[in-house]
């Protein structure tokens, strides 16, 4: 009978099983302070800022520009300025190497991009920085780029808007003409207010530095996206040198809210209406 013709025990042949199919990759963020996964769709949707505890994620110059003005008006300028290497800088990365592989990653000649355009159909001229090249240090294309941006927003008499993103400061590959970029945007931007021209400063996570201790933090307006580190040196430094624990929060736009040295901080949804009203109240 068939009953007793079947084999005592069914066996599987496990090389023969089919395999489980992988989770396409690509297609999730972790965010970098709650630890949340965000869906492509929900990060893109969100302009990349975390639903679960409002992380703004960092975004490129171009990206930032699209978000900020109305549609295809902006109009660059200076695009094809590009850094020198004038100290022949050689390092475990020589200068040269770095911008090369920065422009690659990136699609940028610097950590810039300068431009007029429109928030609402109101005319601003708008410069952008990118901590993704060089951690958006200021260096000799970013400090012309910001002179010139600011000398024909005066010379058409309009206001002038500088985003802020760099975790590095000056750019030191450059030496010391990096260091005089702080004194050159910093005499354009005084220019700039003798004309009663209005210059907002935003500042997005990180501002550190040699531009915040510069054209960053000179607005007659400073706005600042949630939970952005802005300072001078890094807290980590500030602890070991002064071997004492900092505040809660210490540097994070919150504390510096608190503390008086920003007007307001804005979500980056909100971005755009803030600053539109913004430009409404100073015409």
């Amino acid at each position: 009978m068939p009953l007793f013709g079947k084999p005592k025990y069914t066996t599987v042949n496990i090389s023969k099983r089919a395999k489980k199919t992988d989770i396409p990759s690509g297609l999730w963020h972790k965010c970098g302070d709650c630890g949340h996964i965000i869906h492509n769709k929900e990060f893109d949707e969100s302009l990349k800022v975390c639903a679960k505890c409002n992380y703004h994620f960092v975004i490129g110059c171009r990206e930032r520009v699209n978000i900020l003005l109305d549609e295809s008006s902006f109009r660059e300028f200076d695009k094809d300025m590009k850094p020198v290497d004038v100290l022949s800088f050689k390092g475990p990365k020589s200068y040269k190497d770095k911008i090369k592989e920065d422009s690659a990653a990136t699609g940028l000649n610097d950590a810039v991009i300068s431009g007029d355009g429109l928030i609402d159909g109101k005319k601003v001229v708008i410069i952008v920085t990118d901590s993704r090249f060089i951690m958006g240090t200021l260096g000799s294309v970013m400090g012309e780029k910001i002179t010139r941006a600011a000398e024909r927003a005066m010379e058409k008499k309009l206001p002038l808007i500088i985003v802020s993103g760099s975790g590095g400061g000056a750019r030191m590959y450059e030496g010391m003409l990096s260091l005089m970029q702080m004194a050159k945007t910093s005499g354009i931007l005084m220019k700039l207010n003798k004309s009663r021209l209005p210059y907002i400063s935003v500042l997005t996570n990180p501002t550190m530095a040699g531009v915040m201790a510069s054209f960053a933090s000179l607005g007659d307006i400073i706005i600042a996206e949630p939970k952005a580190l802005i300072g001078f040196t890094g807290p980590r430094v500030i602890e070991q040198t002064l071997r004492q624990r900092l505040p809660e929060g210490f540097q994070t736009s919150e504390f510096l809210l608190a503390h008086g040295l920003i007007d307001m901080i804005v979500s980056r949804k909100d971005m755009r209406a803030t600053l539109s009203r913004l430009l409404g109240y100073f015409a």
